[in-house]
């Protein structure tokens, strides 16, 4: 790493000599200070990429100068020079943060060698850095796009949780109202930023893996257990555990995490050992949390423990105003992403976004605003660009905007006229039976028994 620059602070003059002389013919810069204070004035102006620090100075003593140097820069890299059989204050200095030591006399090859690893540390930390920066600025506050009423205290809601240090943070919302989202705006805009961020699908694996993903395990726990392994609660130790769709995942694991959350601390699979971490869990989940506690389903203490902090995201159809703000949103991404210049939409396009309920909420109006700029050219997206239920069923358009019925004067059966609705919703959603039930706002199970009920599924035996 050329034109690295290096401060050297040592009280011997021959010493100091001899390290500029030689570091500089290795392309570095290298600075230097006889005294401690003085050393640290330099450290403030040049922010060195490593700092060569003497334990004993002649004004204060290094260990005072390197929780100095900590103090301006917690990520800086100090290696301690100490004299021979002054071994047990150098640990003492690597606890304190030095990166390493060297004792005197030391070989000037093996320093070089130890400069140029700390090196390759400063740069990957340096790459580290950028990349959190990336996701800071990803992941901000203005990331989550709405002016409605209901995202106004949402944001309202998740400011005051990223300032705080509350540990468990429930997000609620149907599936595309942007809950992983908002989970990263959490992190990345919280005092935990420069700590992981850990997320596992509770629907994506089996209990067994779900539980070795979260907790780890030791080598020999079970057949394929070859070494051990960290789980992701360890792994993001001072971050963020997030874990989507927490309404999924068995009672046993459950159990587990409520005594994280209780006793901050677990054991691997096959240990014995408590292993204390500070995390903040984030759950989600797009179930009615409420019914599934009810039915048993859920555990109600762990609920009432992630409940501390519960925020609810409210679906599309209830955020008009976010629409048409959402849709340009996307418009302009992928207008950069896929180097095209769309203006909008048209007229009577922006009349069938109004219109239409959009179940598949946020995540379902990106995908219909993606897939017409990737298959169409015009310069505006027309009706015709849209996927045929936004265009052709008029059970949409009464669904966003109210159902008019007026009863006629014989009367009306009650009966048909929810079989024809439950009929429509599924001609809409072409017999998806989730997004069925949500147009009618129904649970799915409610929806199964009145479609077995009116002759839409065999009768059970």
């Amino acid at each position: 790493m050329s034109e690295a620059k290096i401060l050297v602070i040592d009280d011997e003059k021959l010493l100091r000599w001899s390290l500029e002389q030689n570091l500089s013919k290795e392309g570095y810069t290298v600075l230097t200070a006889e005294k401690g204070l003085e050393g640290l004035d330099i450290f403030k102006e040049e922010m060195p990429d490593i700092t060569l620090l003497d334990i004993h100075l002649p004004d204060v003593s290094g260990i005072t100068i390197l929780e100095g140097i900590k103090e301006i820069d917690r990520h800086a890299l100090v290696v301690m020079i100490t004299a021979f059989g002054d071994i047990q204050t150098a640990v003492k200095t690597i606890k304190l943060g030095a990166y390493d030591f060297v004792e005197k006399p030391f070989n000037m090859e093996k320093l070089k060698i130890l400069l140029n690893k700390a090196l390759e540390t400063v740069s990957l930390r340096k790459e580290v850095s950028q990349f959190r920066s990336q996701l800071s600025a990803k992941y901000g506050f203005d990331s989550i796009i709405g002016k409605s009423e209901e995202m106004k205290k949402v944001f309202d809601l998740i400011t005051k949780v990223t300032k705080s240090d509350a540990t468990t943070i429930f997000l609620q919302g149907e599936s595309g109202t942007g809950k992983d989202l908002v989970a990263k705006v959490i992190h990345y805009q919280s005092s935990r930023a420069e700590k992981p961020f850990m997320e596992i699908n509770c629907t994506a694996l089996p209990e067994n893996l779900v539980e070795s993903e979260l907790f780890g395990y030791e080598k020999g726990a079970f057949t394929d257990a070859k070494m051990m392994k960290k789980g992701l609660f360890e792994l993001a130790d001072g971050g963020t555990v997030y874990l989507d769709e927490i309404g999924d995942m068995s009672p046993n694991t459950q159990a587990k995490i409520l005594k994280v959350i209780e006793n901050k601390s677990f054991k691997r699979i096959g240990g014995t050992k408590d292993i204390e971490v500070d995390v903040r869990i984030i759950a989600a989940t797009n179930r009615n949390i409420d019914e599934e506690v009810r039915k048993g389903n859920f555990r109600e203490d762990l609920y009432y423990r992630l409940k501390v902090i519960p925020i609810v995201l409210p679906p599309l159809r209830d955020r008009g105003e976010d629409i048409l703000l959402l849709a340009k949103y996307f418009i302009d991404n992928f207008n950069r992403e896929c180097k095209k210049n769309l203006k909008g939409l048209a007229k009577e396009t922006e009349k069938c976004f109004m219109e239409y309920p959009w179940p598949g909420n946020v995540r379902e109006l990106k995908n219909v605003i993606e897939r017409a700029m990737i298959l169409e050219s015009d310069e505006y997206i027309l009706p015709e660009h849209l996927p045929l239920e936004m265009t052709s069923s008029e059970i949409m358009t009464k669904n966003a905007r109210g159902i008019d019925i007026k009863i006629p004067p014989g009367g009306i059966d009650i009966e048909e006229v929810e079989k024809e609705l439950i009929r429509q919703a599924l001609d809409a959603t072409k017999g998806n039976q989730t997004r069925a039930a949500k147009l009618l706002n129904l649970t799915r199970d409610t929806l199964r028994y009145r479609m077995q009920k009116f002759g839409f599924l065999p009768e059970k035996n």
